[in-house]
């Protein structure tokens, strides 16, 4: 009983906005949501660029409407990526937590634009920044709203009442 009868319907969200919802009317198989079945469907819409959430539900109706969701995996036409949304939950108002729609973010974090880019600039920062952490130094911060500076020491002491008038102007400093 794993499989529905009712309308399932899809609202897409990517950065340039969402489709709306949709039916998903049209399968690839002649009868669609049946346990352990993959359906296909074609859903036309603007360029959304990269995706980060669907919402997926069902009506309800139909006897047996009940739904376990394994996952959702939409293939970009247009960048050649696939997003996949992983649920592995019912949406059934007997089962799990009752509800019959369910919002899931993007689980493949591979997709995600420049991500090669931002680990390599991370790891160039922590590159850089790493000798401020290192046993023996005090970190010292800069509060706008105070004037004054918060200092941590290595023996885990914090001076939140630093001096306005402290002579290292820098946010670290290095002992």
């Amino acid at each position: 009983n794993a499989g529905t009868e009712a309308d399932v319907y899809i609202s897409i969200y990517g950065e340039r906005g969402d489709t709306g919802s949709r039916q998903l009317l049209r399968s690839q198989k002649s009868k669609k949501f049946l346990k352990g079945q993959t359906d296909i469907f074609a859903v036309e819409a603007v360029h959304l660029g990269h995706l980060y959430k669907i919402v997926i539900g069902h009506n309800g109706l139909g006897s047996g409407n009940g739904w376990f969701l394994d996952k959702v995996v939409i293939k970009d036409p247009v960048t050649d990526l696939d997003y996949t949304f992983l649920c592995h939950r019912w949406l059934d108002e007997g089962q799990d937590d009752g509800n019959i729609a369910r919002e899931v973010t993007v689980t493949d974090t591979s997709t995600f634009p420049g991500r090669q880019e931002l680990e390599f600039k991370r790891e160039e920062t922590w590159a850089a920044e790493k000798w401020k952490f290192q046993k023996g130094n005090t970190l010292q911060f800069y509060n706008r709203l105070t004037r004054g500076f918060i200092c941590l020491s290595p023996d885990s002491r914090v001076d939140a009442l630093g001096d306005k008038k402290n002579k290292y102007g820098k946010v670290f400093f290095h002992v």
